[in-house]
């Protein structure tokens, strides 16, 4: 706490005073941190073309890894007190608009919009995970994750079927044989 007021040029007082501690501070370094990633990553995916809207996503996020990598470690790894964990609170969010989005374009599509929720998972799902993967590797570039990223993505929305059924099993969960 020393060290933040001698770096802010306050008191150590006055530090204690605005937050109530380090409990405090973290909270609001916490509360900053969901706030900036959730609105770069909704306003990435409000406009454009539905590809786009999944890479302009995928940046958002892979690039807010990049230059904000303390604050998105803070998120993944941090929990507010009472609160489920804070990277998974803006996820939830995300999933929401990403999945009304889907809806929209599923509505559109003639697709069933009962399942955009599921869709909206597993899109959020990927970009997540990967993001979490490249936090440690930095390799290949996040323009390069990003287009592998909306390439599968975007081809799996495109080829959608209606009513997609398993290839290999049966509805006794047995596997098929193709011979």
């Amino acid at each position: 706490m020393e060290e933040i007021a001698s770096r802010a040029g306050v008191s150590k007082p006055v530090v204690y005073e605005h937050f109530g501690g380090k409990e405090g501070l973290y909270l609001a370094v916490v509360e900053r941190e969901m706030a900036a990633l959730e609105a770069t990553i909704t306003a990435s995916i409000q406009d454009g073309r539905w590809r786009e809207r999944i890479e302009n996503g995928a940046v958002a996020l892979l690039t807010y890894v990049e230059e904000n990598t303390d604050g998105f470690v803070i998120l993944v790894h941090g929990q507010l007190p009472g609160e489920v964990g804070t990277y998974s609170t803006i996820l939830n969010r995300v999933t929401a608009e990403v999945s009304h989005l889907l809806a929209q374009a599923f509505a559109h599509r003639g697709l069933d919009e009962s399942m955009a929720g599921l869709y909206g998972q597993a899109l959020v799902g990927t970009v997540s995970n990967t993001a979490l993967w490249w936090l440690d590797e930095r390799s290949p570039d996040k323009h390069t994750v990003a287009a592998h990223i909306s390439n599968l993505c975007w081809n799996g929305l495109c080829g959608m079927e209606a009513q997609p059924k398993l290839q290999g099993m049966n509805t006794n969960d047995q596997k098929v044989s193709n011979d």
